[in-house]
């Protein structure tokens, strides 16, 4: 996968999450029911006392790490900019790790908005680590012209002296 292809996937992904993230933070503000195929499960969640980190909502601070990811993946390309989306999926994979396992063992319930957003992250924090660590693909893909050259005159001095 090239370099210019990995960004754009991990930009994708970073906006689904981020219209996931939006939508469960409205569902929160609004006081609304989220949508949800599982029953009542994605409402028991989002009402659970795990459902706020010191009076905020996960779901806002879903919405700014995934704001974060995308700011990280809009700037200028380089190792520091790799470095901060690794840094922002890796701390929201570890996050969504500790949410899932709330929903799966404490809240007894499992919101599919969640998971997708989980599954979203994961995905995200692998292709993200793997940028970072292939690091930065060569700007010249052809030798320099000085070399090109050197090249030609070399070729030139053994056609002539035969």
């Amino acid at each position: 996968m090239s370099a210019r292809t990995l960004r754009i996937t991990l930009i994708v992904l970073t906006v689904i999450g981020l219209g996931v993230a939006s939508y469960l933070t409205y569902v929160h503000y609004a006081g609304i029911k989220p949508v949800c195929t599982a029953g009542g499960s994605c409402a028991k969640v989002q009402t659970s006392v795990y459902s706020k980190l010191g009076g905020v909502p996960v779901a806002l601070i879903g919405l700014i790490g995934y704001i974060a990811i995308l700011g990280s993946l809009l700037v200028r390309e380089g190792e520091t900019a790799r470095l901060a989306t690794m840094g922002f999926t890796l701390v929201g994979f570890g996050f969504s790790a500790y949410l899932t396992y709330r929903e799966l063992f404490t809240i007894h319930a499992v919101c599919e908005w969640c998971a997708s957003s989980a599954v979203i992250m994961t995905v995200l924090m692998c292709l993200s680590t793997w940028r970072f660590l292939r690091g930065e693909p060569p700007v010249h893909a052809t030798s320099p012209p000085l070399a090109q050259g050197a090249g030609a005159e070399s070729a030139a001095r053994v056609g002539s002296a035969s």
